[in-house]
């Protein structure tokens, strides 16, 4: 089984966005190669084939995570090793570093400087399609919500604010029909009763 070798640039150790993370071990210029993200180089039809059956372990478990990192249009990377530690670099969308695929390798540099003890993101890049499955959880002051990618937000943030306006006219509404009087008790609504809400899938 290949091994990486450890980079003086970098540590792991126990995140506050999720699980653990990459941190700096030592200050990090500006546009530093920092790691490269290994793993299996597997087809596009068995990298489906793994996520398919990550997504079935998730609805079982509650828990299942994606490694699967897109190189070009017929391979993927499957970075799902204990060898791979990039895998456990978390999103942000304030990110500090950039994921680039060089001479068919993916390495992770630095966007800026970046300080001793700070905890290295990137922008994972999701698309929209299944957005509400991605809550992120990275805490900075831009945060949209959810884990996608930059050139989304804009779409994403229309959708949050037409969901918001929607939930709000419910509200509304409700809050009016509870306090305005009934004209003829003998012609109201009868109770309903809610139905269970469907679990939900724990991602990572």
């Amino acid at each position: 089984m290949p091994e990486t070798k450890e980079t003086p640039w970098y540590i792991v150790r126990r995140s506050d966005i999720h699980n653990k993370g990459i941190f700096a071990r030592k200050d990090i210029p500006d546009d530093t190669r920092i790691i490269e993200y290994v793993g299996e180089r597997i087809s596009k039809a068995e990298s489906q084939r793994r996520a398919d059956r990550l997504i079935e372990k998730s609805k079982k478990t509650g828990c299942a995570a994606v490694y699967i990192f897109e190189l070009n249009k017929r391979t993927d990377i499957d970075g799902a090793m204990t060898w791979n530690p990039a895998r456990l670099i978390n999103h942000s969308c304030d990110p500090n570093c950039e994921a680039y695929i060089i001479r068919g390798k993916v390495w992770i540099y630095s966007l800026r400087k970046i300080a001793k003890g700070e905890e290295l993101t990137y922008n994972y890049g999701f698309d929209l399609e299944h957005w509400t499955e991605h809550p992120c959880l990275c805490g900075s002051d831009n945060c949209v919500g959810f884990i996608a990618d930059k050139k989304h937000w804009k779409k994403l943030r229309t959708i949050l604010d037409g969901l918001k306006a929607s939930r709000a006219a419910a509200q509304a509404i409700e809050a009016k029909t509870s306090t305005e009087p009934h004209p003829d008790v003998r012609h109201a609504h009868p109770k309903r009763t809610r139905k269970k809400p469907a679990a939900k899938k724990a991602k990572r």
